[in-house]
């Protein structure tokens, strides 16, 4: 019996023998893990979630523990730990800002103190988190280096991700933001200047446009990566949103391509089901993605947007984690290695993991 052929066997009658999806533990992720990954017998949905808020715009929040044992229980052992860099008022009664219209959703400083006080407590070991500093205001950025110096001195070496920050997301609009206005853009040359020295990423939400203007705000994402070509950079959503719903697969594609294609330094994240529903969810436009992907599958990252407000349950998140995921199942080999087992994000954070090689892969 061939090594692969025993992979198979023994993954599926795990399965068969608990009842349930058996998912690999981080161990299998260490550099000197030889076990190779069945795409024919283990599950397609991504061991990696770079963008989930433990904490919510208000209310209360799961504990963070619970959505630990979200993570485990769903098989996902790498994650990227957003707050959410805008908080509602404390006397709100809104845990989400769309529910809420003329409240407003502003910068704020204190869901990373409270991620970080909860990593701490709870010490997680089945998953690897990065904790990642959502607070700066790209807007007014004055005092962000003086804000990161704080951090350092609470919790020193702890944060190693930026973002999501907004440059602009018209689903907040109505929460007093705006797009972030184009001079205060090369004003951002200190704090970007502090993480290109520690090697940090910053994800940044930057809507294109919406359907009825597509590229309206493309010109701010164009000046980020006009003036800062050396910061690693993450585009959250690709530019999509729900506003922009109905965008040419085909133009949209040849936008993020040719700016893939002029900053080595950019990646994509394709987070949030919305871009599932809207792009991913008819065979013509999908086939049109899994291509893309499968052409730049070193620059892409996956995520669930997951929102950790307590009114949700596992089988919520659940369903977000299968739902990003499924595009996976179409992905070449080296693209769902790359996107879907994480080795884009073990690069991209230095981290001292391994994505497993696929069986049977040439």
């Amino acid at each position: 019996m061939s090594k692969h052929l025993i992979v198979s066997v023994v993954f599926i009658v795990s399965a068969f023998i608990t009842g349930c999806t058996t998912y690999r533990e981080i161990s299998a992720y260490q550099q000197n893990a030889t076990q190779c990954f069945d795409r024919e017998a283990e599950p397609y949905t991504s061991v990696v979630d770079t963008h989930l808020h433990f904490r919510p715009f208000g209310g209360p929040a799961i504990p963070f523990a619970e959505v630990e044992e979200y993570l485990d229980k769903s098989g996902v052992r790498f994650v990227n730990v957003y707050g959410i860099g805008q908080s509602l008022p404390i006397d709100s009664s809104c845990t989400y800002y769309l529910d809420c219209p003329g409240t407003p959703a502003l910068p704020s400083i204190k869901n990373d103190f409270v991620n970080a006080a909860n990593y701490l407590r709870e010490k997680p070991e089945g998953v690897h988190m990065t904790l990642a500093m959502t607070f700066p205001d790209l807007a007014n950025p004055e005092e962000v280096v003086e804000q990161i110096e704080l951090f350092d001195k609470e919790y020193p070496d702890l944060f190693t991700w930026v973002g999501e920050v907004n440059l602009v997301k018209q689903a907040l609009f109505n929460n007093h933001h705006k797009a972030t206005p184009l001079e205060s853009i090369s004003k951002w040359s200190e704090f970007m200047a502090l993480l290109k020295q520690r090697d940090i990423p910053i994800a940044i939400h930057s809507d294109l446009g919406s359907d009825s203007d597509p590229t309206k705000y493309l010109y701010l994402m164009e000046e980020v990566l006009k003036l800062y070509p050396d910061n690693k950079i993450v585009w959250v959503h690709m530019g999509l949103s729900k506003e922009l719903s109905a965008f040419d697969p085909e133009k949209h594609i040849q936008i993020m391509k040719s700016y893939l294609d002029s900053n080595k330094n950019l990646m994509l994240d394709i987070s949030w089901r919305v871009i599932n529903d809207n792009y991913f969810n008819t065979p013509n436009s999908r086939e049109k993605y899994v291509a893309f992907f499968n052409d730049y599958s070193d620059r892409i990252l996956p995520g669930t947007d997951f929102v950790a407000a307590r009114t949700k349950t596992y089988d919520v998140y659940e369903e977000e984690l299968e739902v990003n995921s499924r595009i996976n199942q179409y992905l070449s080999d080296e693209a769902f290695r790359n996107i879907a087992l994480g080795q884009n994000y073990f690069r991209l954070l230095n981290l001292d993991y391994n994505a497993p090689q696929i069986c049977g892969e040439s």
